[in-house]
């Protein structure tokens, strides 16, 4: 890579004593016969976690969460939460940011991005739209990439009554799935000349690139999917994993963002942060490079010794409170001129 070594990328995948520590003390264990009883024990779980969290719950003197319903394309509807400053929006209007959760297009809900929304609230004067996009296997590819684009249009459409500026600036951010989430509509908002555009795209741990999809010529640089083992929350992808759950067309673009096949010329800039350990660790660094050979601008954090979505299931750690700072300074970059 440009900016990053080999050497560097794969000395990054070498367990943090902290983070050791942390596992072995605590292990990941998420049980469940099922997707509904996977999904209940996945949400306790992180509910006992959050009142670590640096900002573990609502601030109603500071922001004011409201629930709304989206209608999408189809008929049907989705919810979403959008967090405004009480205080009202500072000089020059509130950008909107549009937030997806995390959870491999199956797993997942609102609370999983209410930590960023409020910090970006709070910190940011941003009105945020936190979507719960329909989830597999009830709901296969692409329902649940068409839903999050109508609540692109409906945060647009609606954004007088958010109190919301989007040309101020329109981010769209998310991990892991979201994060996939996240690449795919900046994409499309430049392949459908969305007005105004998306002018920001947070990838936090993304998935990019199926492995299916791996171009010969740079299948030297995608091993962290199958040697990354020691990720205790990933624990390495098997592949076709999450697409036996979501079943997608392996090779559209709403899927698929590394091989568009328009480019990537024109996206909006991208704020990076990957984990050394993590499965997804490679597919982020290659999709940077690609991103920055198309002329986009971008910002990368590498977090060596941690894995997938360290933050929010080991939030006591210090690099857990340095990542959160970390995706504050990225998206306030994001919305610099």
């Amino acid at each position: 890579m440009a900016h990053l070594t080999r050497e560097e990328v794969l000395n990054s995948g070498e367990v943090a004593p902290e983070y050791r520590k942390a596992f072995e003390a605590r292990p990941f264990e998420i049980t469940g016969s099922g997707f509904v009883e996977y999904r209940a024990s996945r949400a306790a779980h992180l509910e006992r976690l959050r009142h670590l969290y640096p900002i573990p719950g609502p601030i109603p003197d500071v922001i004011k969460e409201t629930m709304h319903d989206v209608p999408t394309h189809d008929g049907a509807t989705i919810r979403v939460k959008v967090y405004q400053p009480v205080a009202g929006p500072p000089e020059g209007g509130s950008p909107l940011i549009m937030m997806y959760h995390e959870g491999g297009w199956s797993l997942g809900d609102l609370t999983d991005e209410d930590l960023n929304c409020r910090m970006f609230t709070r910190d940011l004067g941003a009105v945020c739209v936190n979507v719960e996009y329909r989830l597999a296997p009830e709901h296969k590819f692409p329902i649940g990439i068409h839903d999050c684009w109508d609540a692109v249009h409906w945060a647009i459409r609606k954004s007088e009554m958010l109190n919301a500026t989007p040309s101020r600036g329109l981010i769209v951010g998310g991990a892991s799935a979201g994060g996939n989430i996240a690449a795919v509509l900046a994409l499309l908002s430049r392949d459908k000349k969305l007005e105004p555009p998306i002018t920001g795209q947070f990838l936090s741990v993304p998935a990019l690139l199926p492995d299916t999809n791996v171009p010969a010529h740079l299948a030297h640089l995608y091993e962290s999917r199958t040697k990354n083992t020691h990720d205790p929350i990933l624990k390495g992808l098997q592949p076709g994993m999450v697409e036996a759950t979501y079943e997608p067309e392996t090779k559209s673009p709403l899927w698929d963002p590394f091989n568009h096949p328009q480019g990537h010329r024109g996206a909006a800039k991208a704020f990076f942060q990957v984990s050394g350990l993590d499965p997804l660790r490679d597919e982020a660094i290659m999709y940077d490079r690609v991103l920055r050979e198309a002329g986009v601008l971008t910002r990368f954090e590498l977090y060596g010794g941690y894995g997938h979505m360290f933050w929010t299931n080991y939030p006591e750690l210090e690099a857990s409170g340095r990542f959160v700072q970390d995706t504050l300074m990225g998206v306030k970059w994001l919305l610099e001129e």
